[in-house]
């Protein structure tokens, strides 16, 4: 398994498992449009996981499935740095802006590995 499947892996079975495990710590993320937040997390977990284990298995639907999943989040994501802008905690602001970009290279791997992983 190539070194970024395995960070994708770590990724999403670390995500996927703390959106299970403690949805209520990401609903402060969620935008207000969405409908649903709790649902939405638990959501998000599911499919987090699922890519891991794709990954795992080495199928190729989980580099698909997690470029689609972290094209799905980043209008969150980017709605979310941009709301918290107007905070005074700057560790806040600067993870939200940072996750931002470092969220292409990750899109970039997972379509990638869809291109490499059996089928």
């Amino acid at each position: 398994m190539k070194v970024s499947n395995r960070i994708l892996t770590g990724i999403f079975i670390v995500s996927g498992l703390l959106h299970l495990i403690s949805p209520s710590a990401f609903e402060w993320l969620m935008p207000p449009w969405l409908p649903q937040h709790i649902l939405l997390i638990y959501v998000s977990g599911v499919f987090e996981l699922a890519c891991a284990f794709g990954f795992l298995l080495k199928q190729r639907w989980a580099g698909w499935l997690s470029t689609l999943l972290l094209l799905a989040v980043w209008p969150a994501n980017i709605w979310f740095a941009i709301n918290v802008s107007s905070s005074n905690e700057f560790w806040v602001i600067f993870a939200a802006w940072l996750r931002l970009p470092l969220q292409l290279p990750l899109m970039y791997f997972a379509w990638k590995s869809s291109r490499r992983l059996s089928a």
